[in-house]
């Protein structure tokens, strides 16, 4: 059996470290869900969410039943017309597996809302802790959580059985000072190294003054250090017979160029 990639022991011991200040990106996605369920125009009674930081959702999920991050979620099966995954499944050692445990947990005609972070994550300080191990120790070591990038992810919600799949994603850029108040600010958020091959002895010093030097020399600007954050979103509804369904290939009785209005031109 292959290792695990997540070492959840790690990984709650690292959102235990975290504070208010660090959850940002966990307020912004609530309020990017909040807005989309609006546009939904549906009013969800059983509404359930998958999150390391209930307190983030409480105030605007006031009726929702609260799930912690596990690798075998506590969702009783057709129990929740909503179920948002917020912000964790990329640590998902299997991330289909917590797909389908959330669509079974879906009433027909339910509806699933899956928040992660994608590819362009830390994109710079994956760039500079590279160069400057290479530099420094002549090897890389894992240091920063491999993501999917949205074509891949969105075709996770197809695999887990899921309806109108639809994937896109959210990208924000904020400035640091310097490496040192990137690196506090990702321990804040709960998102420090939690892989099961992550290095174990301790990290010199050596190594992060290299890091700082090739960060500022391939990113700096003047306002400072620039750090991308990638949130990708999967939505998908639970299979119900009062969906609509595409028609099959062929069967159109117009053409699309009497609806326009024009000549068609053949190939």
């Amino acid at each position: 059996m292959p290792e695990p990639l997540t070492d959840f022991g790690a990984l709650a011991r690292n959102r235990a470290r975290a504070c208010d200040d660090g959850l940002f990106l966990h307020n912004r996605v609530r309020d990017e869900i909040h807005e989309r369920l609006k546009e939904v125009n549906r009013a969800f009674t059983a509404p359930a969410i998958v999150t390391p930081f209930p307190s983030v959702w409480q105030t605007e999920f006031v009726a929702a039943k609260f799930i912690p991050e596990a690798e075998v979620l506590d969702l009783a099966p057709g129990a929740h017309d909503l179920v948002i995954h917020a912000l964790s499944l990329h640590w998902a050692n299997d991330p289909v597996g917590q797909l389908i445990q959330c669509r079974r947990a879906l009433r027909p005609d339910g509806l699933l809302i899956a928040a992660m972070f994608g590819g362009q994550t830390l994109n710079e300080l994956r760039t500079a802790l590279a160069e400057a191990e290479a530099a420094v120790r002549g090897g890389l070591s894992p240091r920063i959580l491999p993501m999917g990038d949205l074509r891949d992810l969105g075709s996770l919600l197809v695999r887990a059985g899921l309806n109108l799949a639809v994937a896109d994603s959210d990208r924000l850029e904020v400035k640091y000072r310097n490496i040192n108040a990137l690196m506090r600010d990702i321990r804040a958020m709960g998102e420090g190294n939690s892989l099961t091959t992550r290095p174990r002895n301790f990290t010199g010093r050596n190594l992060f003054s290299a890091a700082a030097e090739s960060y500022e020399t391939h990113f700096g600007t003047p306002d400072g250090l620039p750090a991308s954050f990638e949130i990708i979103y999967l939505t998908g509804w639970a299979p119900s017979n009062t969906q609509q369904v595409p028609l099959r290939p062929g069967s159109a009785v117009a053409r699309l160029a009497d609806a326009l209005s024009t000549d068609e031109t053949p190939l």
